[in-house]
């Protein structure tokens, strides 16, 4: 097994002001970090994430918590399996909401077409929505480290919402009055 090395954050903060708690929860998440238990977390260990934890170890400090950051490796490859499989679980709960939104995208576009609902502001709307989508995609696979198993699947069916949209910009493009006063509808 390839030896990986993990940053460990253990720490303790006060239970208030829970806005402070929740924020560096917040922020710890936001990288992509998982949870071993209550107060500690890993991350590959980088260059990167080590700024970034002792910024929040820091904070923490700073709320009067307590916190330690430290840098370790697996004892055997099954302990590092445990924490990769941590790591691809809570990825593969994220692509599972991500999927569920998809087939949402996917669906009201096919209502939208079968109800003829061709104009520009729908295409808009819908064009925004793919945009969030290909955004929550990208923050979710920049923190996939170890490639778990629904990232394919995700990637596949958000190519399948790129493609019901294109559909649906045709209708829409069908359904307009053409410069030249024609209607394709007619």
């Amino acid at each position: 097994m390839e030896q990986f090395s993990w940053l460990v954050l253990s720490y303790k903060v006060p239970s208030e002001p829970s806005s402070k708690r929740v924020a560096i929860w917040r922020k710890i998440r936001g990288l992509g970090a998982v949870y071993l238990q209550n107060g500690v977390c890993v991350l590959p260990n980088t260059d990167a994430y080590q700024r970034q934890l002792k910024i929040i170890q820091n904070d923490i400090l700073g709320v009067g918590g307590e916190a330690a950051l430290l840098n370790t490796t697996a004892f055997d490859e099954q302990d590092g399996e445990t924490i990769i499989t941590h790591f691809n679980a809570a990825r593969n709960a994220e692509y599972e909401e991500f999927l569920e939104k998809c087939q949402s995208y996917v669906a009201e576009i096919h209502d939208e077409i079968a109800v003829q609902h061709f104009t520009y502001a729908e295409l808009q709307e819908n064009d925004e929505d793919l945009k969030k989508l290909r955004h929550w995609l990208d923050k979710i696979t920049t923190v996939d480290f170890y490639g778990a198993p629904l990232r394919a699947q995700a990637e596949r069916e958000f190519g399948v919402c790129e493609q019901v949209l294109e559909t649906f910009t045709q209708h829409v493009f069908d359904a307009e009055v053409r410069p030249d006063g024609v209607n394709p509808q007619e």
